[in-house]
């Protein structure tokens, strides 16, 4: 008994329930006529898509500058180096290798402002952090119309000039990771690829906040009087967060692209967060602390249920509700996410 409330404890009740919702419905869905091989299939490519977006959390969250509701300035980080990439005519996996490693340096830049801008907040970080997504997506909708691009698959075609709001990347880097190493048991089909990149960054970051700057950075977010007493440089451990944070979510949104097959700007970037932000904290994160068990669990609960619920309910009720069905409960889990109260997983 005294196991078992432990477990309660340590796992968290609601995170017991969303687990078994999710699994009834696994377990409904062949009853109901669902492809249960193809439900598990895209719940593994959401994973994968999505996986680095919600990890990108974890470096700001451990420093103490919470919940980065700006990460779309990574993913326009991301974008840009996407795009530059793409208008270079690069393709295949020298094309995708060279928009990651632009993005990283968009992102670094962009982190180190961003960094800059949050020490001069302390206290009120996420609400600057949400001013800083959604101003910066506003000020790209008029850059991706008066940027020099040439490429002819991606600007308009009647001016010449000016972005695509949707840009495929078919001939450029579609499922190159998805493909790489997959394989298929039982219908189900693994995207080996962007599962192991995920798990390789993921081991980065772990890796990272054992090294004396990582230590450093945790003190930080942990106590701030306390670190600041004992020589830490606190603004430059926050700033590091959040640049790291801003590149991580660059490297996502690419990642994102080469399972999603398009490349989406203007408003596209616009409520990118708030996913990653549901996705965390249904983990078991809290806004001062996040392990990579929050990260994998929250992923895998969260893009499990926004997979499987439409599916099983539209063959339920004999129709197609799967965009209202998506929206409502991606927007529940968000609501729930961001007004519990809950003790970090570790």
């Amino acid at each position: 008994m005294e196991q078992i409330k432990r477990f309660l404890t340590d796992f968290g009740l609601p995170r017991i329930i969303i687990a078994v919702y999710l699994l009834v419905l696994f377990m409904m869905a062949p009853v109901v006529g669902v492809n249960l091989s193809g439900a598990i299939t895209d719940v593994f490519v959401r994973i994968g898509m999505n996986g680095i977006l919600v990890l990108a959390l974890v470096p700001m969250i451990q420093s103490g500058c919470g919940l980065n509701f700006g990460l779309p300035l990574g993913i326009i980080a991301g974008l840009l180096g996407a795009t530059i990439s793409m208008d270079m005519g690069y393709v295949g996996v020298w094309g995708f290798v060279f928009a990651i490693l632009l993005s990283q340096l968009f992102g670094a830049v962009f982190g180190v402002g961003y960094g800059a801008l949050l020490n001069r907040v302390k206290g009120g970080e996420m609400m600057i952090a949400t001013y800083v997504g959604f101003s910066s997506v506003m000020i790209m909708c008029i850059a991706w119309l008066t940027l020099p691009y040439s490429n002819p698959v991606m600007v308009w075609g009647y001016a010449g000039e000016g972005l695509r709001s949707t840009i495929s990347v078919e001939y450029y880097w579609l499922h190159i990771l998805n493909n790489f190493l997959s394989f298929q048991i039982a219908g189900i089909k693994f995207p080996t690829g962007s599962i192991l990149f995920f798990i390789f960054m993921s081991f980065l970051i772990w890796a990272f906040f054992r090294l004396k700057i990582g230590t450093a950075m945790t003190a930080v977010g942990s106590n701030l009087f306390f670190a600041k007493a004992s020589g830490i440089n606190v603004n430059k451990m926050r700033t590091i967060s959040v640049m790291l944070s801003t590149m991580l979510g660059a490297m996502g949104i690419i990642i994102y692209q080469q399972g999603f097959g398009f490349i989406q700007l203007y408003e596209g970037p616009f409520m990118m967060a708030f996913p990653a932000v549901a996705a965390i904290l249904i983990g078991g994160a809290s806004v001062n602390k996040a392990t990579l068990t929050n990260v994998f669990l929250g992923v895998a609960l969260y893009q499990g249920i926004l997979i499987i619920t439409p599916l099983v309910l539209n063959a339920v009720l004999k129709t197609d509700m799967s965009d209202v069905i998506r929206i409502l409960v991606s927007n529940g889990m968000i609501l729930y996410a961001l007004t519990r109260k809950t003790k970090v997983m570790k």
